[in-house]
């Protein structure tokens, strides 16, 4: 039972090492986050209801939301074209920037 429990272990501390590692370059998002800044705020928190705030949400909420307005499977006038040309690391890079804030 002991073997097992280890191996679990293990099997777990591989899985969290490489999803951090899969996570997106923080400070490359903030590099990137200019143009979002215009409509969510340069600190990710929006001062128009109308556009929400990105600071402190889930960096996978994040990436599932910008890569939908990317691919059409989720349509905004304003989001979409702004998704469109952003790469997978670009994505991930925003989404670990907005998700670092408070």
């Amino acid at each position: 039972m002991k073997k097992f429990f280890a191996v679990a272990v293990s099997g777990l501390m591989m899985i969290s090492a490489s999803a951090a590692m899969a996570a997106g370059d923080a400070a490359a998002g903030k590099a990137k986050a200019a143009t979002c800044a215009g409509c969510h705020g340069a600190n990710g928190v929006s001062a128009n209801p109308l556009w929400p705030n990105l600071a402190g949400q889930k960096d996978a909420y994040l990436v599932k939301q910008m890569k939908a307005f990317r691919d059409g499977t989720r349509s905004d006038p304003m989001m979409s074209p702004m998704a469109k040309p952003l790469s997978d690391a670009d994505i991930e890079n925003l989404a670990a920037y907005y998700s670092s804030l408070k």
